[in-house]
């Protein structure tokens, strides 16, 4: 068995913090640079929502202002279109950017975009996983009772497979979004490219944090393996 005060996996555990911590810096990084960029057309990120939403012929989706930065979302329980308070009144390419990728969302849940929709579906398993899977694996490693062992590395691999759906479901919001802008001139030649380069940067982001979770599944099958081997 490892030794109390070293867990050789803990390396794990720190290589994915570190990419979710580099991941968070260079979206903020990038969001803040082109948040100083006015857009040439002066749109606000709710006119640009409002303007994508009606060339797609979405009529039912409500946009709101929500507090907080970087904390735009679409839900499509409600119909709400949230857009954070440096993007829903802002002119800037950033805000622009941010509120074209989530109405890339209310797009994907208006034609059944099938990614999105076994998201949805996933996110109670995952959530269920996620809080139960470390009690339930480490009951198992101090009782050494296999099954619950075996069980939360079941469960948390729900919250693997919930991160792995995210990717194409971000990346296709994100195309969406630009095709939209370029296509409407909301956004000029150069101004896409800047917007490419703000949401690349968020999308980064799902990466990190799907690498994190995998390394983090790895660490609990080392450990269950570990504790078979003593």
């Amino acid at each position: 068995m490892y030794g109390y005060y070293f867990d050789p996996t803990y390396f794990l555990l720190i290589i994915g913090m570190l990419l979710s911590l580099a991941a968070s810096a260079k979206v903020k990084s990038t969001f803040a640079r082109y948040s100083r960029v006015r857009s040439a057309s002066g749109i606000t990120g709710a006119e640009a929502a409002r303007r994508i939403l009606q060339m797609a012929g979405i009529r039912d989706v409500t946009i709101v202002p929500i507090s907080g930065s970087l904390t735009d979302h679409y839900d499509p329980r409600s119909k709400r279109l949230a857009l954070s308070q440096d993007v829903y009144d802002k002119t800037s390419v950033a805000a622009v950017s941010v509120a074209a990728h989530e109405c890339g969302h209310a797009i994907q849940h208006a034609i059944n975009y099938v990614p999105l929709t076994l998201r949805s579906a996933i996110v109670p398993i995952a959530n269920f996983g996620s809080t139960l899977s470390w009690p339930l694996f480490l009951a198992g490693l101090l009782f050494s009772i296999r099954p619950l062992v075996m069980l939360g590395i079941l469960l948390f691999s729900f919250a693997v497979i919930f991160q792995l759906v995210t990717l194409p479901v971000e990346f296709n919001a994100s195309s969406r979004a630009l095709k939209m802008l370029g296509s409407s001139g909301m956004l000029g030649p150069d101004e896409s490219k800047s917007a490419r380069k703000v949401l690349t940067a968020a999308a980064l982001t799902y990466v990190a944090a799907l690498a994190s979770s995998i390394l983090q599944l790895f660490r609990l099958i080392i450990l269950a393996g570990g504790r078979d081997r003593d």
